[in-house]
């Protein structure tokens, strides 16, 4: 099993706004394309303060390497784009793959 995960740091003063569109837009684009079968989403805690953003970890769980390659060629760079688009210079987010063992 391998998990795709995207972390996102979002302005405090945006991220409701954010996270109720990465819930009712985002995430079942990423899921309608097939190549995963479940995913969740995480808030980061930290003892900082949040002045400067609140954290969000998203993590897609898909059968193989092979179905997430699918997925980055053929829809992750739409979705990507569309939540640049849509948020440019209100986040920061880096993407890690974990296997599950």
């Amino acid at each position: 099993m391998i998990i795709y995960s995207v972390t996102v740091s979002i302005d405090a003063n945006i991220h409701e706004e954010w996270l109720k569109w990465m819930k009712e837009d985002h995430i079942p684009k990423v899921m309608d394309t097939g190549h995963f079968i479940d995913f969740r989403i995480l808030r980061l805690i930290s003892h900082k303060g949040e002045e400067d953003g609140i954290s969000y970890n998203i993590q897609y769980e898909c059968e193989s390497m092979a179905e997430l390659h699918k997925y980055q060629v053929q829809h992750a760079p739409a979705l990507q784009k569309e939540h640049t688009d849509r948020y440019e210079g209100k986040f920061a987010a880096f993407r890690t793959l974990l296997e599950k063992v």
